[in-house]
């Protein structure tokens, strides 16, 4: 396991690809920090979401969030996170579990 990071290396816009069933899913995850809370939004196919519980134990960065297009679904992305790179699982509610890689830009 990594080193712990702190949670300002985490602000800032992230590229996230999700490899699904349906092929690379891309999105945009932006995450910022104050008063000791992670907050941010991620958008991906028209759809804008805020991130919910985010959370940084270590170098483990999660946060869950709600699809609206082009399906209602629930996600929850637990991702480790190494210099300006992550990778990870996404828990997509019913659908499956699958990884997902992200950028820092």
């Amino acid at each position: 396991m990594s080193d712990a990071i702190s949670p300002e290396s985490m602000v800032g816009k992230w590229k996230v690809i999700v490899k699904g069933p349906t092929g690379a899913e891309s999105s945009e995850l932006d995450i910022s920090y104050a008063d000791g809370q992670f907050s941010g939004t991620q958008t991906g196919k028209g759809s804008t979401s805020d991130i919910l519980e985010p959370s940084l134990d270590g170098n483990i960065f999660f946060w869950k969030n709600n699809v609206t297009k082009p399906m209602k679904i629930k996600t929850e992305f637990t991702a480790t996170i190494s210099g300006t790179s992550m990778s990870g699982k996404v828990k997509a509610g019913f659908v499956g579990k699958y990884p997902f890689t992200g950028e820092k830009r």
